[in-house]
C-alpha cells in the first residue's frame, strides 16, 4: 500500500519518481470532515445541544492527478478529496440484545458506523463497475469476475477522538483533570466469565463505564490546551509524531515500568499522575489490568471488549477493530469475493483531544506488525497516522467547554448517524441498533432495519451477484452453490485464511460471535 506523504513530506526513497509534496494536511481533513457533517448530516440525530456530545468518523477519498508535469516537478501536488462516508455514535447495544436475525447494529460508535458506510459505498462502486459499466473506483482485475483500485486513489480515515481500548490509554499530566472513578489498591478486576460463557461485571465496575454516572469523573482539558506525553525522555505534543515503533513494546508487560520511567522525566516538575483511561474491558483469556492507582491502573497492548450499561457488548474496542482492518482491510469477507486486494486506508487522521502517538502506533500497527504467512494480497499495513489541531465542535470536550450552566449533566448523544456516498437513501439514523423511532412491534419489518446492519449488506450484496451473468462471477462464487450469509462470507477463502493467521499470531482472544447469528438468508 503506497503512502500517502502530508504536506511538507516526499515519500521515502529518495528516488527521481518520488512525487512532489502534497497538498493535504490533517487539519485540511479535520475541516472537511467537519463541514461535511454540519452541511450533509441532518439534525435528527445529532446531539441535543449543550446537554449532549457525540463522536464523528469518516472515509475520505483521495484522487491524485494521474501525472506531474515534468518540467514542475517541485510544484505541490494538487489532490482531489472527498467524504465518501461519515458516522456518528458512542453507544453499544449489550449481547442479550443481540439478534440472529442480523437486523440490528451490534456497534454504534463512530469507526464502525463509519465503516459500514464505506461498504455500503464500496458496494455501490462495485455496482458502477461490474453492471452499469460506469465510471468508478474500480478497474478490472487480472482474474475473472475481480476488481481492483485505481491506482490514483487511495483512502484517509478520520475520527475525531482517538478510538477506545488500547490507543485511547496514555499519560496524563498532573495538571489534568483525573478522567475516571478512583480505584483502591486492594479492588479486584472485576470482569469474569460465566458458566454459559457471557462476560460479567460488578455493580461498582459498572458504575464507573457507564459516561452518564455521576460516579465517572470528567475528562476533558482545558480550552486552548493540548494533551501532552512523554516518551523516551522526550516532551511532545499532541500534533507531533515520536519516531518508528520499537519492536516488542506490543507486550502488555511493559506499562508500569514505561510509565514510571516516563514520571521521572516529565519537565518543568509536570509528573504523569494517572492515564487516561479506556473503559473497554480486558477479554477473557488475555492478561487483566492491575487497576492500582494512578498510572498502574491498566495494562496496554491487550484486546478488549466495549463496556456496556449493565449488559456486557460482544463488541470489540475500536483499537482493535482498527488494527485488524490493517491487516484484513475495511471491505469485509462478503466484497473480498469480488476484490483482487483488499481496500486499505492509507493514513489516519485524529482530531484535537487527549492524545499519544506512541498509543497509536502501538495500538493500530504495533500489535499486528510480526503477523507473517498472509495469502497474496494481503500484508501488515502501516497507515500514517496523525492529529489535527481542530477540534469537533460537538465533542464531550467542546461541548462542556461551551456550557454555561454546568451543573445539568453531560450525556452522549443516543442516536448514530450513518451516510454514505450512494444515490439511494444516503442517511440513517438509529437508537438502540434499529432505525430511529422503530418501535417493539414494528422490530420485525423491513422498515426496521439499518441500511447498513449485516442483513441490508447482505442484501445489497446479494443484488449486486444477481445482476451480474453467473458466467462473470468469480470463481469463489461460482464453483460452489451459496445460501447464508455465513457460507458467503466463509467462502472468500483468501480472507479467512487472513483472518486465521492474524487470530493465530497476535489476537487469539478475540471475541467471535457464535455462527448461529449469521445463519440468515
Amino acid at each position: 500500500m503506497p503512502v500517502i506523504p502530508a504536506a511538507g513530506e516526499t515519500e521515502a526513497g529518495g528516488s527521481d519518481s518520488a512525487p512532489a509534496p502534497t497538498m493535504w494536511t490533517p487539519d485540511e481533513i479535520a475541516q472537511l470532515c467537519y463541514e461535511h457533517y454540519g452541511i450533509r448530516l441532518p439534525k435528527q440525530g445529532k446531539p441535543e445541544p449543550n446537554r449532549e456530545w457525540t463522536l464523528l468518523a469518516a472515509v475520505v477519498k483521495i484522487q491524485f492527478p494521474v501525472y506531474q508535469p515534468s518540467d514542475t516537478p517541485d510544484k505541490p501536488v494538487q489532490v482531489i478529496k472527498e467524504v465518501v462516508s461519515m458516522g456518528t455514535g458512542t453507544k453499544c447495544i449489550g449481547q442479550s440484545k443481540m439478534r440472529r436475525s442480523g437486523d440490528i447494529l451490534n456497534d454504534s460508535h463512530a469507526e464502525i458506523i463509519a465503516r459500514r458506510s464505506f461498504q455500503r459505498y464500496l458496494l455501490y462502486q462495485l455496482q458502477l463497475a461490474a453492471t452499469l459499466n460506469k465510471e468508478s473506483i474500480f478497474v478490472p482485475g487480472t482474474q475473472r469476475g475481480l476488481w481492483k483500485l485505481r491506482p490514483d486513489l487511495f483512502f484517509v480515515f478520520f475520527s475525531s477522538h482517538t478510538p477506545c481500548g488500547d490507543a485511547s490509554i496514555i499519560p496524563m499530566l498532573e495538571f489534568e483533570e483525573q478522567p475516571c472513578c478512583p480505584v483502591s489498591r486492594g479492588q479486584d478486576n472485576s470482569l469474569t466469565l460465566e458458566a454459559n460463557g457471557n462476560l460479567k461485571t460488578s455493580e461498582n465496575e459498572r458504575k464507573c463505564e457507564d459516561p452518564d454516572s455521576p460516579v465517572t469523573k470528567k475528562m476533558r482539558l482545558e480550552p486552548g490546551t493540548s494533551a501532552r506525553f512523554f516518551t523516551n525522555g522526550t516532551a511532545h505534543h499532541g500534533k507531533e509524531e515520536s519516531g518508528p515503533f520499537a519492536p516488542g513494546v506490543s507486550d502488555s508487560n511493559l506499562t508500569v515500568k514505561r510509565l514510571a520511567t516516563v514520571t521521572c522525566v516529565a519537565p518543568r516538575s509536570a509528573t504523569v499522575v494517572d492515564i487516561y483511561r479506556t473503559g473497554a474491558k480486558c477479554v477473557p483469556g488475555e492478561a487483566e489490568d492491575l487497576r492500582k492507582p494512578g498510572a498502574a491502573y491498566h495494562q496496554v497492548g491487550l484486546l478488549r471488549v466495549k463496556p456496556g450499561r449493565g449488559d456486557r457488548t460482544c463488541s470489540m474496542s475500536c483499537s482493535d477493530k482498527m488494527a485488524r482492518w490493517n491487516v484484513l482491510g475495511c471491505q469485509g469477507a462478503l466484497l473480498m469475493h469480488f476484490l483482487e486486494e483488499p481496500i486499505y486506508l492509507s493514513a489516519v487522521v485524529i482530531g484535537k483531544c487527549p492524545y499519544s502517538q506512541e498509543a497509536m502506533q502501538r495500538a493500530l500497527i504495533g500489535r499486528c506488525q510480526n503477523v507473517l504467512a498472509l495469502p497474496k494480497g494481503f500484508g501488515v499495513q502501516e497507515p500514517k497516522i496523525q492529529q489535527s489541531g481542530l477540534l469537533f465542535e460537538q465533542s464531550r470536550c467542546a461541548v462542556q467547554a461551551k456550557r454555561a450552566d454546568s451543573s445539568s449533566r453531560l450525556v452522549p448523544c443516543g442516536a448514530a448517524i450513518s451516510w454514505a456516498a450512494v444515490p439511494e437513501q444516503p442517511l440513517d439514523v438509529t437508537a438502540n441498533g434499529f432505525p430511529q423511532g422503530t418501535t417493539k412491534k414494528g422490530i420485525r419489518s423491513l422498515q426496521a432495519r439499518s441500511r447498513i446492519s449485516k442483513v441490508e449488506l447482505f442484501r445489497s450484496f446479494q443484488k449486486l451477484l444477481s445482476s451480474i451473468s453467473e458466467d462473470k462471477w468469480p470463481d469463489s462464487l461460482r464453483l460452489q452453490k451459496l445460501d447464508t450469509y455465513q457460507e458467503h462470507k466463509e467462502a472468500a477463502s483468501a480472507y479467512q485464511e487472513a483472518w486465521s493467521a492474524l487470530r493465530k499470531q497476535a489476537f487469539g482472544s478475540w471475541i467471535r460471535n457464535p455462527s448461529d447469528y449469521h445463519q440468515f438468508k
